[in-house]
């Protein structure tokens, strides 16, 4: 591996070759009387090379919807563009660094190069070919082309619509808006799109849905100078990685390797413990945010200093205001870019990177600007809106920013080359790189939200930085310095789980789990539920500002009403669940091992608490406050977040029952949960079992429902159960236990005899488990088996004005996250 790090520097530094450090890198005449741009490229070498550079593609506008994510900042690829002479031609190509021979002879390094094809982009033609060689080329053509593919993000999304093109008679290179600096050239093209059919989301935000105008920005950037020495990805870290195949491995080695993504960040002393830096990393803070905003987020960004400074770097991470004139998306700033949209979507940070070492050019974060806002309205659910402005300690807004602080630095260290770390919320907070669930605290009977996120960056984001920018003093083999560092790191007992095991709710680690906190899942759920039934007691008018339509108070309860659950899911993953972390051969971690009796046990009693009848109840003072009126134009912010009616606008107490305990039951019978959990019965009789959890359900929530609220959870676990038996992913020997329980219980049910709600209802149930056929479509049939409101940060309602009174189901988004 050392060896393919150095060839890879060597690699650098031959395809680095440069001009001089201020003259710009390349001559460009842009002709705004003809829409021209006309660059003047190098004297082609040996092999037709005229100019290699990374091209990367950012929206300067976005669309403002949230299913397509065609937002104000995104990036597209970023990938190594070659301008190459052929015949008479100039071709601009996609070269594929991916794919390598390092260290190998000229003739095995282009075996492999010629193995896999490339991507030809355009072929130009020569404006003008000079006596010393160069070739003049109208580059206009080539910007004004959709190489951002965002005709395929358009057709892509589900609400959308179909048969977008670009309209080439429509679109242009902006010729004014070039720029050239000595590192990098900037310019901007008009893009425009046609649909065939425009869908809601199209229709919603445009003045005209027949064509999308978007502002695309290209950035070509010289290649990096050498001397960045790439570092070796370990799957023990939350380094982002770059993925290259080095075909010139001994055997016996692997060919796939494995690079960490990461800034050039070098000390002017590399032999001091701590030193100033050659060039520090610095994030600038879109002026385009508005005040409280902007300094909360260069407040949070500013955490990650801390981390470089115990890293031995003296200001190596710094934080500014993005100055005016400045343009955010000129690759020389990093850059935290607020961006509005219809409805509340994800954040996420971006990198642009040199494909062939990993090395990051610039970092970009994307953060929308409605999240905040409801952050304000889950603790205005909580607390009332009356404190929201007061600057008091349980102030609605004031929790907000704090959230703001928390997603700026967790935005950024995506953009400095970290993942996520879903464990951090189970070790107080190590890393910022969780996805927090706010704390709510009970405090003498009351709420408090006075410290509902963390304040300072974590012990896990410490040793990533250290490990993945950590500069070992001169002599020291800093491959061998990272790793001590991870052995040290492990022994220390600190988790590292991300995406792969934190958002699938039925994953088996109850350490990665998205939106839950503390030490013991379980623990943590009992506590959320007394927070929740405080919540309830106190909701009211209260929660929405005077003069605001008492409507909106359907949009606060949903907030609260389901404030537990991804604690539920957390809680869920003990059950059945396994306890396991990355490693790798020879590090002396322990193997995997299943949940202790007693957690899982614990899980399994918050969970049926979560189906009680006194959880799942509305109260009754609630229902009418919940069933106001409403009217006017048609707020896609409402519409995707309340819950069906039952008719009008009267709220239905037995739908927000059912969503909360589908919610619950949808985690603790997922096939692969109940699967682990015969599996473990079988190794160990002493670990609860897919039957005893099962027999319990039925025994409890299913045989014993009193009420109606009772029989609707027994009706969804009833259901829940039979999907769970017709799921592919279901075990055969778990999906005939569940067909046996189901036939006793259908047996059972039968048999009730007398008048009432309770008689019929078992009867019914009788019948509806006898019929197969019934039952598959009462499975499939959508108003009998709502979907639970959507909790990530993207909601998929309907915004038409009639929706306001119709009894349809609407995604609700409450709070949510992404890289």
């Amino acid at each position: 591996m050392i060896r393919m790090l150095m060839a890879g520097a060597a690699l650098v530094a031959l395809a680095g070759a440069a001009q001089a450090q201020d003259a710009p890198l390349l001559a460009v005449k842009a002709d705004t009387g003809t829409g021209r741009i006309l660059v003047t490229l190098p004297k082609a070498d040996g092999e037709g090379v005229m100019g290699r550079f990374i091209h990367a593609t950012m929206l300067r506008s976005g669309l403002g919807t949230a299913d397509l994510r065609i937002d104000r900042g995104m990036q597209g690829s970023n990938e190594l563009l070659v301008f190459k002479r052929i015949g008479t031609k100039i071709a601009v190509a996609y070269e594929n660094p991916r794919f390598q021979a390092v260290g190998g002879t000229p003739a095995e390094r282009a075996g492999v190069a010629n193995s896999f094809a490339f991507s030809t982009l355009a072929l130009l033609d020569p404006v003008e070919r000079l006596d010393d060689g160069r070739v003049t080329v109208d580059l206009a053509p080539l910007l004004a082309s959709d190489t951002l593919d965002l005709a395929e993000r358009l057709n892509s999304g589900t609400t959308g619509g179909k048969g977008f093109r670009l309209v080439p008679a429509l679109s242009t290179a902006d010729a004014g808006s070039v720029k050239v600096f000595p590192t990098n050239m900037e310019a901007d093209a008009l893009l425009t799109f046609a649909p065939v059919t425009p869908g809601r989301e199209v229709r919603d935000v445009m003045p005209d849905p027949r064509a999308i105008s978007l502002q695309v920005h290209h950035s070509f950037i010289k290649l990096p100078e050498p001397g960045y020495v790439p570092r070796r990805f370990d799957i023990r870290t939350a380094a982002n990685g770059l993925q290259v195949f080095d075909f010139n491995q001994p055997l016996g080695s692997e060919i796939v390797q494995m690079l960490a993504v990461r800034f050039r960040l070098e000390k002017t002393d590399p032999s001091a413990a701590r030193s100033p830096v050659k060039k520090p990393i610095v994030f600038y803070i879109d002026n385009a945010a508005p005040e409280p905003v902007r300094t909360a987020l260069a407040d949070g960004v500013r955490w990650w200093a801390d981390a470089f400074d115990a890293a031995g770097f003296i200001d190596g991470f710094q934080v500014k205001i993005l100055p005016e004139g400045v343009d955010p998306l000129d690759a020389r700033y990093n850059i935290v870019t607020w961006g509005s949209r219809l409805t509340r979507s994800w954040s996420y940070g971006q990198t642009i990177t040199d494909p062939r070492t990993g090395e990051i050019i610039k970092g970009s974060v994307v953060l929308g600007a409605l999240r905040v806002r409801q952050d304000v309205n889950i603790f205005e659910s909580l607390v009332g809106a009356g404190a929201t402005g007061s600057g008091g300690p349980n102030d609605p807004a004031q929790a907000a920013l704090a959230r703001i602080r928390q997603l700026g630095a967790h935005e950024v260290g995506h953009a400095i080359g970290f993942m996520h770390n879903f464990a951090g919320s189970t070790q107080n907070d190590s890393s910022v790189m969780d996805y927090p669930m706010p704390f709510i605290a009970l405090r003498d009977g009351k709420i408090d939200i006075s410290r509902p996120y963390g304040t300072a960056i974590g012990a896990w984001d410490k040793f990533a930085v250290d490990w993945l920018y950590g500069q070992p003093k001169p002599g020291e083999d800093a491959e061998a310095v990272a790793a001590a560092k991870v052995t040290k790191s492990v022994a220390s007992g600190l988790r590292f789980l991300t995406d792969i095991d934190g958002r699938a709710p039925d994953s088996p680690t109850p350490w990665s789990t998205m939106w839950d906190n503390g030490p013991d899942p379980a623990a943590e759920l009992s506590r959320l539920l007394e927070v929740r039934r405080v919540g309830l007691a106190n909701f009211g008018e209260g929660a929405i500002k005077p003069g605001v339509p008492m409507a909106e108070l359907r949009r606060k309860f949903v907030l609260l009403w389901l404030l537990h659950r991804y604690q539920v899911i957390g809680a869920a993953k003990l059950v059945g669940g396994v306890d396991y972390g990355y490693t790798v051969a020879g590090d002396g971690q322990p193997p995997a091992t299943p949940v202790p009796a007693a957690m899982q046990a614990a899980a399994l009693d918050a969970l049926f608490a979560s189906l009680a009848p006194e959880t799942l109840t509305v109260p009754d003072r609630l229902v009418g406050l919940l069933s106001a009126g409403i009217n006017g134009r048609s707020n896609p912010q409402y519409v995707q977040e309340i819950f069906a009616s039952a008719g009008g606008a009267v709220f239905d107490p037995l739908v927000a029952a059912d969503i909360a305990a589908q919610a619950v039951l949808e985690a603790l019978l997922a096939p692969t949960r109940l699967t682990r959990l015969n599996q473990q019965a079988m190794a160990d009789s002493g670990l609860p079992s897919a039957a005893a959890v099962i027999d319990r359900l039925i025994a409890g929530p299913v045989e014993a429902a009193d009420g109606a609220v009772a029989r609707r959870a027994a009706y969804r676990a009833i259901l829940t159960l039979a999907r769970t038996s017709r799921d592919p992913k279901t075990s055969p020997d778990v999906a005939a236990l569940i067909e046996d329980r189901l036939d006793r219980l259908a047996g059972r049910l039968g048999k009730v005899r007398g008048e009432g709600d309770a008689a019929a209802w078992s009867r019914s149930m009788a019948r509806l488990l006898s019929d197969s056929e019934r039952l598959d479509r009462d499975i499939a049939r959508l108003p009998r088996a709502p979907a639970i409101p959507e909790g990530m940060p993207i909601g998929g309602a309907s915004t038409d004005a009639s929706l306001w009174a119709a009894s349809l189901w609407a995604d609700a988004d409450w709070m949510g996250d992404l890289r």
